[in-house]
């Protein structure tokens, strides 16, 4: 395997840093905390005009078509910015829905590679891990004729209240009627803005997101309600998280590094210390850990290796959700007091880190998924 990125991924890892690396300064990323915009407009624009939002959307939407792999390269060079936009979310509904939904489902997709609007979806259900069966019911209104209409509450959706639809993933019930208490297969749903009843609960990264409830919702289904599209979202969604990770512990650890070669005590930098060195060194053997189980899984998933791609994608998620966030506390540490100062850039790097660890699951349900696996 050859983790060296294409010409093609090469010069859209180039253009993802080039765009970032102008729009997403310190003081821009001050100005728009301060704004209470759920997202920022304008790089949102710059992210389309540069065909960022377009690039893995299917070409009937005006994209290029690419794949995970390309996925993984935006998304983390937005966790290495940590960009305010909804990139993953959006990206990742939007191939979702490309890879399982109809010919005019995809074609919808356009005004995302505009930027003229956002998607986002709900894997997780109220309490339960990534990839557990929903909460959320679907049956098919006038006696198993008619369209499909929802109930019950999604977890949290990062953008749920700003999207122009939200994926939502629902066990069919096993009645063309919905009677008997049964239950089928898992199918998703796309939920149009302001059909369901939307509850706000504010992210730690500083996102909005929100609480569906649905009660009688119409839903258009999007591919069969077999459960392969949920579980094909489920494995695109942990990739893009673990990509993020990856991209915010190098945003984190060149925060550091810098910060180490500056900063000076008892007439000496920081970074000339042993005792610091071995620290960094830790957080950098972090990060080139998760890199590895990242590239791996996001290769097998695009070249349709889907055991071997879930086995990697799990140990990418035990290390983000372990290693990662470990190194990101001895960010925080080897900077001194400063480390902890929400007015300070690393606050965003370690909140990210931590959200993402939380929408993966966590370090025992990481466990549980490698040894269901083996």
């Amino acid at each position: 395997m050859d983790f060296n990125l294409d010409e093609t991924q090469d010069d859209l890892r180039e253009l993802a840093a080039k765009v970032l690396d102008r729009e997403t300064t310190t003081s821009r990323l001050d100005a728009h905390d301060e704004s209470g915009a759920p997202y920022d407009a304008g790089l949102w624009g710059s992210l389309a005009q540069a065909g960022l939002l377009g690039a893995c959307l299917p070409e009937e939407a005006g994209g290029a078509g690419l794949g995970p792999v390309e996925l993984a390269v935006v998304l983390r060079e937005s966790g290495r910015h940590v960009a305010p936009v909804p990139l993953l979310q959006s990206l990742v509904t939007a191939m979702t829905v490309a890879r399982y939904g109809s010919r005019e489902q995809r074609e919808a997709l356009a005004p995302l590679a505009a930027g003229e609007t956002v998607l986002a979806s709900a894997p997780k259900a109220p309490g339960r891990d990534l990839g557990a069966a929903p909460a959320v019911t679907a049956r098919r209104r006038d006696g198993g004729g008619g369209d499909w209409v929802l109930e019950g509450r999604t977890g949290t959706v990062p953008y749920g209240a700003e999207a122009a639809s939200v994926l939502v993933p629902a066990v069919t019930r096993a009645g063309p009627d919905g009677a008997g208490g049964g239950t089928g297969g898992i199918g998703l749903f796309l939920i149009p803005r302001g059909a369901a009843a939307v509850t706000a609960v504010p992210l730690s990264t500083g996102e909005p997101g929100a609480v569906l409830t649905l009660e009688g919702v119409p839903g258009e289904p999007v591919g069969a309600a077999d459960g392969e599209a949920f579980r094909g979202l489920c494995r695109l969604v942990t990739a893009a998280a673990v990509a993020t990770v990856s991209g915010v512990l190098a945003g984190a650890l060149a925060l550091t590094t810098e910060h180490l070669r500056t900063r000076r005590q008892f007439d000496r930098a920081l970074a000339e210390f042993q005792a610091v060195t071995m620290q960094v060194a830790d957080v950098y053997i972090a990060g080139r850990a998760l890199d590895v189980a990242v590239w791996s899984g996001a290769w097998r998933l695009a070249e349709g290796l889907v055991e071997e791609a879930e086995a990697d994608l799990a140990v990418a998620a035990l290390t983000a959700t372990d290693a990662a966030v470990q190194a990101l506390y001895t960010c925080q540490h080897l900077h001194g007091g400063i480390g902890v100062d929400v007015s300070y850039p690393l606050h965003r790097y370690f909140a990210w880190g931590k959200h993402h660890a939380h929408l993966l699951g966590g370090v025992e349900a990481r466990l549980d998924t490698i040894g269901a696996l083996v």
